[in-house]
């Protein structure tokens, strides 16, 4: 090199990136192209996981949330729904179940614990031994294995005149008795299924957010579309939902229906 060439050019102002440059520098300070659009993926899906865990850490279950497919507990919820649940166990009031966070309806409306409009717990249960999604109605009533509950029941929502009437009673097991708010008779006394087990709850509904539900729903009926499934009459579909530890909505009147209602556990992307 001659002295009339002049001094070196610095790395840094040369042309392109600077070799020596990090990955990392370069990421975090891209304004446009590839990296740029790398980076704004990589915090969106940082953001749902830290999200995802904040609810995980708060419910203790997975998901933390589930959309509502069906009628069965309007007018307090609705189809579309997204529902906030806690596991069985968490934030258990005074007057829950030993061993459980559910309050019944019964003992609710003695000790004025009300969620979702109604006495008593709003629970999530899947019972194995019936297809289809979780089930979310209201617990009403807790019975003992051989108990005659048929008497501490409300006749309004019976079809039998005697205990000895119902395919459940005597009671086969410890468990709750469940209805969906619309429904016009018990889980139990309808077929939707036998006394809950408290090993079938998934969890208890804290808090209903409006029509959120429907993009999740939106996503299986697609699906649903492309990949033929079973026909089921809507008499056994479940539905799933927790129980609020607080007061969540205005008691409403509800019509009268024999339908369950669905829920769908969707991603926290949705």
């Amino acid at each position: 090199m001659s002295a009339d060439d002049g001094p070196p050019v610095p790395k840094s102002s040369r042309g392109g990136p600077d070799p020596d440059e990090g990955f990392l520098k370069r990421l975090r300070t891209a304004e446009d192209g590839p990296l740029l659009f790398i980076r704004e993926a990589l915090v969106s899906a940082f953001a749902v996981l830290a999200v995802g865990l904040l609810l995980f850490a708060v419910s203790g279950v997975w998901p933390p949330m589930v959309a509502v497919e069906s009628g069965s507990m309007e007018p307090h919820m609705h189809k579309g729904d997204l529902v906030f649940i806690t596991g069985p166990e968490r934030y258990a009031p005074d007057a829950a179940v030993e061993g459980t966070s559910v309050v019944t309806a019964e003992v609710g409306a003695d000790v004025d614990y009300r969620t979702f409009g109604g006495d008593g717990s709003v629970i999530v249960y899947d019972n194995p031994g019936v297809g289809g999604p979780p089930i979310i109605h209201r617990s009403m009533l807790w019975v003992e294995e051989g108990e005659n509950w048929y008497d501490r029941a409300n006749p309004d929502y019976m079809s039998a005149s005697n205990c000895q009437q119902l395919t459940h009673c005597p009671a086969p097991y410890d468990g709750f008795i469940t209805k969906g708010d619309n429904n016009a008779r018990y889980d139990q006394v309808s077929g939707i299924s036998e006394p809950v087990r408290p090993e079938w709850v998934q969890g208890v509904a804290r808090i209903r957010i409006p029509f959120l539900g429907w993009v999740r729903l939106t996503l299986a009926s697609t699906m649903s579309t492309a990949t033929p499934v079973t026909p089921v009459t809507l008499e056994h579909v479940p539905v799933s939902v927790v129980e609020a530890p607080v007061p969540v909505e205005q008691a409403l009147s509800a019509s009268v229906t024999s339908d369950p209602i669905h829920v769908t556990q969707p991603s926290l992307a949705a």
